[in-house]
């Protein structure tokens, strides 16, 4: 099958975040460009984090679903610079994010640089939707994320950090 940039990019939005299961990997904006030469297919791809334990899992969920549809010829590159950022992922992937029960990052109410954490009044609740929320932890269920609690409904939550 002769590869076809715009088809490949629509396969490649099928494919889910192993971690967060409701983001496709389009949505989370770690794939970076798809480059075709003949019947050569190669995806680029930035973690998260460096050293992000899905990025094996995801070029594997890459190769097979290409392979799966007759692409013959397929590289996954990770490339580290630039450092990927929250600013890649989607809003249809920062509202699926919500939908699911994680508060996405917040930009417009705090600067995401890294190393800074949002503040608690930064942070509002994917739950409720109150902005009354206080931070546990600056890690929660994976690197990526930190741990919240909204003190209006008392639900505990994770929030997808800014960087």
């Amino acid at each position: 099958m002769a590869p076809d940039k715009k088809t490949i990019w629509s396969l490649l939005s099928a494919i889910t975040d192993p971690e967060i299961p409701v983001l496709s990997i389009t949505d989370l904006g770690i794939v970076r460009d798809v480059r075709i030469d003949g019947e050569d297919v190669e995806v680029i791809i930035t973690p998260t984090y460096s050293g992000c334990p899905a990025m094996d899992v995801i070029a594997t969920g890459i190769r097979l679903e290409l392979e799966g549809r007759g692409y013959g010829k397929i590289a996954v590159t990770q490339v580290l610079s630039p450092a990927w950022t929250t600013d890649w992922m989607t809003e249809t992937g920062k509202e699926k994010l919500k939908a699911y029960g994680i508060a996405p990052p917040q930009p417009q109410r705090h600067t995401c640089t890294p190393g800074l954490f949002a503040t608690a009044d930064a942070v509002p609740c994917p739950q409720c939707g109150s902005w009354h929320t206080k931070l546990l932890s600056e890690f929660g269920s994976t690197a990526c994320k930190a741990l919240y609690q909204c003190q209006d409904c008392k639900e505990p939550f994770d929030y997808f950090k800014c960087h």
